[in-house]
């Protein structure tokens, strides 16, 4: 099982379509979400900004190159649901959510080892932005 980190905390996952790999998006007619690993070239990401949810995966919490495809997939435009899955600690929910990210899928364990209140501590990601502090 997994859970899923939002700005609220845990909540249980609502999406009921399928999560396909980018190499067979284009052979799926269902209702289905894109699954990104985190080596994905990003000449890859401008075809998919009108996909409705994409899932960047994190096989490493020191792994940060899906922060990238984060912010390079906002920046071209997509406004759809943005979840990292798997090895993102609860430190990362602020960057996660600075790089363009909606939520945050982890599993059960990771979720026993960082609760729920350590989650919803770093979910002021917005009040504690150096950056908007430093431009004024």
């Amino acid at each position: 099982m997994s859970v899923l980190v939002t700005d609220s905390g845990f909540k249980t996952d609502d999406w009921t379509g399928s999560f396909v790999p980018l190499d067979e998006v284009a052979a799926n007619d269902s209702d289905f979400a894109i699954d990104l690993a985190s080596d994905t070239a990003p000449d890859a990401l401008g075809a998919l900004t009108s996909a409705s949810m994409i899932r960047i995966d994190f096989p490493s919490f020191a792994d940060g190159r899906g922060f990238t495809l984060a912010a390079m997939l906002r920046r071209a435009g997509f406004e759809g649901r943005l979840r990292a899955k798997g090895h993102v600690l609860a430190d990362q929910y602020a960057m996660a959510r600075r790089s363009g990210f909606d939520e945050v899928e982890i599993d059960d364990a990771l979720a026993s080892r960082q609760p729920e209140d350590q989650w919803r501590f770093r979910a002021d990601w917005q009040e504690h932005d150096y950056q908007a502090r430093v431009r004024g």
